[in-house]
């Protein structure tokens, strides 16, 4: 699904593949993979990919499903891992299209530390821990949220979440895009 939209939303803007690698820094070699099914992509390569496009993340990871109500089974989901699998995403919204808003279930293991690169202009995170305790890195501000915390902030900046508890972590993510 991730090569076909790639692949499609490239060739709508017209973008060889080496023009995409140039805007995303993801070498043109891995966009290929990607594009033929022959590599899944870790996440920090998607929201390179999505960056460069100026694109929600959910563009490339929707599947065009039919509107109404959906459920989504948590035996079915769709989880993205970092390279080293500290770090797992699942979408909590339906991979139907691109959305302005998106809702995300993240698992960080102990002490573990994602770095993630900054989000199209305009975008902010609203992040909840519903277990653990992590640090939120915003350039030289860094803030430690508790389970039940909350924090919101501008995530056109790189950020980092860092597990400072004893446990995993659990946090829950509200994404939300500048309306274009």
């Amino acid at each position: 699904m991730v090569g076909e939209n790639l692949r499609r939303i490239r060739a709508e803007r017209g973008l060889s593949l080496e023009k995409l690698a140039g805007l995303s820094g993801v070498s043109r070699a891995m966009l290929g993979q990607v594009e033929l099914g022959q590599s899944t992509p870790t996440i920090n390569v998607l929201w390179k990919i999505a960056r460069a496009l100026g694109l929600p993340f959910s563009a490339l990871i929707s599947s065009g499903a039919a509107p109404g109500a959906t459920v989504l089974p948590a035996a079915r989901a769709w989880i993205l891992r970092s390279r080293d699998g500290a770090f797992t995403s699942r979408a909590l919204f339906p991979m139907d299209r691109p959305r302005h808003v998106e809702f995300y279930e993240l698992h960080l293991a102990k002490g573990a530390t994602e770095n993630a690169d900054p989000h199209p202009p305009g975008t902010f995170e609203n992040l909840v821990v519903a277990n653990g305790a992590v640090e939120i890195e915003l350039g030289s501000e860094v803030r430690r949220l508790e389970e039940g915390d909350a924090i919101v902030f501008q995530a056109d900046v790189p950020h980092a979440y860092r597990n400072v508890g004893a446990t995993e972590a659990t946090m829950y993510l509200v994404m939300t895009y500048a309306q274009r």
